[in-house]
């Protein structure tokens, strides 16, 4: 990972600024920065309807209900990764460390996917140097779609915005099967180089195992429906979670309203920090009650970059305060109504697969 040099700028006395007036809130309100009582029982509640739908499904009466307790089972264990892993890998969701790495390594590797790499390179990668290529992790070289002006421009890149789609609809199921085992074989598209501890790989490969034994093996012996109901709802449910997957977190970054930076050759970008949260990041109707409920604060991106210490349930109360301090300090802050910050996303891709190397 190239660790980049920052520069002094107008974005630095705005997060001084913001932090401090973000701590006057919180010394105010007497609330704690991680999650409070209305977070455990959205923890509570989260992981209930997880279990709930899980033991309705291995006891569907018939088919249709199997694959809808499946899908709800698949939908509310994407919701509990919006608003309980994410959290807990910043070490918000509650107070206690313990429970906060519990939380997260729980809810993450019982859906297939490793708790490490996720946390470790989210936190030290991409929230560190967003949208830079060589230093961000979730910055791509995907063959498929073209993401950064230094990737080789193909021909069928032209259309990447009209097949993308259903690429998407196979992030999850791609995730769980090759992302984390072509890492393990040093293949990947990522631009950053991930070695795993021994360890990681021996609980990658484990969780992968147990995941297909309680989702697969576990319906197949307890349910009469032979495997094909059940092979297409494993199927149903990874694109079900992968639309709704990238559909909220791909307009943030991937989008003709939001700058890629580039850094020169001595790894010096021309900006600070916060500025290049600010500029990276696109949120879209980040006041939005049912939003921060069901998403976890994902709509509020830049927020949450700026602010990774504080759980997403304060959102909805300090979002004032983050948007006057930015208007103060003349930091463009970018915010959209949903529909424009996907048709922003779909510009993008477009633009990229008609624009040359450089």
């Amino acid at each position: 990972m190239n660790k980049l040099k920052f520069q002094h700028d107008q974005g630095v006395e705005f997060n001084h600024m913001l932090h401090r007036r973000i701590k006057a809130y919180f010394d105010e309100s007497g609330q704690p920065r991680t999650g409070n009582n209305t977070m455990v029982f959205k923890i509570v509640m989260y992981f209930a309807l997880d279990i709930l739908f899980y033991c309705l499904m291995i006891q569907a009466p018939n088919v249709t209900m199997f694959y809808v307790y499946y899908l709800l089972m698949g939908f509310f264990v994407l919701l509990t990764a919006f608003n309980v892993s994410h959290d807990a890998a910043h070490g918000v969701a509650v107070k206690s460390k313990r429970w906060n790495d519990w939380l997260f390594k729980l809810s993450f590797n019982l859906q297939g996917n490793n708790a490490y790499v996720w946390g470790k390179y989210h936190n030290e990668s991409h929230h560190a140097y967003t949208n830079v290529e060589g230093s961000d992790i979730d910055v791509l070289n995907n063959p498929l779609i073209r993401m950064t002006h230094t990737q080789e421009r193909r021909w069928y890149h032209r259309y990447q915005h009209l097949y993308a789609p259903v690429l998407y609809l196979f992030y999850s199921l791609n995730w769980f099967l090759f992302r984390e085992t072509l890492m393990v074989l040093g293949i990947s598209s990522r631009t950053i180089k991930i070695k795993l501890p021994i360890m990681e790989v021996i609980k990658l490969f484990f969780f992968k195992l147990v995941y297909i034994g309680f989702m697969i093996v576990a319906p197949l012996m307890l349910l009469p429906f032979g495997w094909q109901p059940v092979i297409i709802a494993f199927l149903l449910n990874h694109a079900m979670v992968s639309i709704i997957f990238t559909a909220v977190l791909g307009v943030s970054h991937l989008s003709d309203r939001v700058q890629h930076p580039e850094p020169n050759e001595a790894g010096e970008i021309s900006m600070s920090w916060p500025t290049l949260q600010m500029i990276t990041s696109l949120d879209y109707n980040s006041g939005r009650r049912f939003l921060n409920w069901t998403l976890g604060g994902f709509n509020a991106h830049a927020l949450h970059h700026l602010l990774p210490n504080i759980c997403h349930i304060h959102y909805l109360k300090i979002l004032p305060i983050f948007r006057q301090t930015a208007e103060e300090f003349g930091v463009e802050y970018m915010e959209v109504p949903y529909h424009q910050a996907l048709m922003s996303h779909f510009r993008f891709l477009k633009q990229m697969g008609h624009a040359t190397s450089s």
